[in-house]
């Protein structure tokens, strides 16, 4: 649902899904399900779930129904919710991938949960039957729809969110399975709908169907002063009037409390779900194709007026002076103030920016390089008028990837993983170019130290943890390639110039007379640390010739170096140096 505009297409995307059969397939399933309940199963005082498989020609349907028919009492009875730490504790954490480090909780209606649990033999078996644990894939050769009737919808909710999770990442959307209810009373928090939405396929998974008069859908934010609830997915408001998609979960809340009074309200079957649907499809035919596509008046409360008078709101002139007239002006607020945001958000114009001042980056770096020094050196000494140019590029960079971690970290396991190996390549490249001139711009300033502990960005030190995840599948020795390359790389450890920075600061203390003998010895072991440090790097051509520029402050640690160690000082760093074995490694034949 998602690739449509979420207020304004609204009509012309209900129109379509009438179109597509899907609902009335699905209201078909359910009704067939019912007619087959045991009588005895109707009279019971408890509730129980009951679900069937239909194969159709153009996608497979799971239905689910409780048994008795659920009523408002049912859901009365069990509407508290259930946080995600008590279902821990209760040692049921089923939906524990819902939680992240960004949305550590949340909470879901307790008959539902609780019916999942008690039938959780059941689904499993059922699952089995669809999904191959192996590939991590469906096993029908057509569109799953699973869906469900007030309660019945609860549980098809949980049954498609559980799915979802266990599906290995697919950019095939017809690989994923589409949730349809019909009545559906709301199964979860704030937390619950923050959780789905983070993921970039789920919230288009799920349609769900309330009809103007139904008392299930929204009785939660009716019967209680202070609801907790929110909706997630596309809801669906239908009347015999007419249909409407809203996918806004702050307008589907207003729209749910605002279409149930105590007076009108109904308890509606699924029989009264298929004959609003039926009048729908036979309205459809009938109606003017001319009507569809008609451009959007500028204003959007003639749009609004339209949208409500479709999902049966009788709307007079004294209602828009009044009630209507203060919902469609709320309504109208949140849309203006949601396309700003949207304006103000460009992801393809934020996407071409990042690469546009990559691209300047590494520019500045073969110019650098041109002219005698490195990139990290020239930066950090402002040798030439560009130089402060940089730290524009360097800003904007920074704040798009700190953004882009933070966001990937909040995100569920599963996909996050996912979304972490997709960019892995332009991050590593991000911080490999740009953390350096973060390095240089702090030790620029007199009497800075310890990079790590005082001046490194965390999305720096993320970005490197997954790459080295990744990186530890591939690990072997440098090959051919790598090697006959390595004059054109970016230094892949992007805190290598922190540890020359550090590795002069060791010289410095072994020169001055000042120095404690504590002080001196703790610089002679970070030294020798540090010489095995390059040579590692170096075994691994890992590291840019640029190193070895004349002006590169590599070349000055090696110099300083060179006058405080003992002439029978020995290492393989020393030795690579002294026989200017560097030459060699340029070449990629070290």
């Amino acid at each position: 649902m998602s690739q449509f505009p979420p207020f304004i297409s609204g009509l012309d995307l209900a129109d379509l899904v009438v179109n597509a059969d899907l609902l009335q397939l699905s209201c078909d399933a359910i009704e067939d399900l019912h007619a087959e309940t045991n009588p005895h199963q109707q009279l019971s005082s408890t509730l129980s779930v009951r679900h069937k498989l239909v194969q159709q020609s153009n996608c497979t349907i799971i239905a689910f129904a409780t048994s008795p028919l659920c009523t408002k009492d049912h859901i009365l009875q069990g509407g508290d919710l259930v946080s995600s730490s008590t279902l821990e504790e209760q040692k049921f954490p089923l939906f524990d991938f819902l939680r992240s480090k960004g949305n550590p909780s949340f909470s879901i209606l307790r008959v539902a949960i609780n019916l999942f649990e008690v039938y959780f033999q059941e689904l499993s078996q059922l699952k089995d039957q669809i999904h191959d644990s192996t590939t991590e894939e469906l096993l029908v050769n057509s569109r799953l729809i699973v869906t469900g009737h007030s309660l019945g919808g609860t549980i098809a909710s949980l049954f498609t969110l559980w799915l979802l999770d266990n599906i290995k990442n697919t950019t095939r959307r017809n690989q994923l399975p589409f949730c349809i209810t019909f009545g559906s009373p709301l199964i979860g928090d704030q937390g619950l709908q923050r959780a789905i939405s983070e993921h970039s396929q789920w919230n288009s998974c799920f349609l769900h169907v309330a009809a103007f008069k139904d008392l299930s859908p929204g009785i939660f934010i009716t019967s209680q002063p202070n609801p907790q609830y929110m909706p997630f997915g596309t809801y669906f408001f239908c009347s015999e009037l007419g249909c409407n998609c809203v996918e806004d979960p702050e307008v589907v809340s207003w729209l749910l409390k605002s279409t149930i009074t105590p007076v009108s309200a109904e308890e509606m079957g699924i029989d009264d779900y298929s004959g609003i649907v039926k009048h729908l499809k036979s309205r459809l035919i009938m109606k003017d194709n001319s009507q569809l596509g008609q451009p959007v008046t500028p204003s959007l409360r003639p749009e609004m007026i339209l949208q409500l008078k479709a999902i049966g709101f009788e709307i007079t002139a004294q209602q828009q002076n009044n009630i209507i007239n203060d919902l469609i002006s709320e309504w109208e607020r949140h849309e203006n103030r949601k396309a700003q945001q949207m304006k103000a958000i460009d992801p393809n114009e934020k996407l071409n920016i990042v690469k546009i001042r990559m691209a300047n980056l590494e520019w500045y770096k073969k110019d650098c390089k041109a002219k005698g020094v490195g990139y990290y050196d020239s930066y950090k000494n402002l040798y030439f008028t560009r130089d402060g140019e940089v730290t524009k590029h360097k800003k904007v960079l920074f704040d798009y990837w700190k953004k882009f971690v933070e966001d990937l970290e909040r995100k569920p396991q599963k996909e996050g993983a996912f979304m972490r190996e997709t960019w892995l390549f332009a991050g590593t490249n991000y911080r490999r170019m740009v953390e350096p001139l973060d390095i240089a711009q702090y030790y620029r300033q007199t009497g800075k130290r310890d990079y790590l502990t005082y001046g490194r960005s965390r999305h720096y030190i993320l970005l490197e943890q997954w790459q080295k995840e990744q990186t530890e599948k591939l690990a072997g020795p440098p090959n051919d390639k790598k090697k006959q390359s390595v004059a054109g790389i970016l230094t892949e450890d992007s805190c290598f110039w922190m540890n020359v920075e550090e590795a002069l600061i060791s010289c410095k203390l072994l020169k001055d007379e000042t120095s404690s003998t504590s002080e001196k010895q703790s610089a002679r072991e970070s030294l020798n640390t540090f010489e095995q440090y390059v040579m590692d790097q170096l075994n691994n051509y890992a590291v840019s010739p640029e190193i070895f520029l004349e002006k590169s402050s590599f070349t000055k640690w090696w110099k300083d170096f060179q006058e405080i160690i003992e002439t029978s000082h020995n290492s393989p760093l020393t030795d690579f140096m002294k026989n200017r074995r560097y030459r060699q490694y340029e070449r990629g034949q070290f």
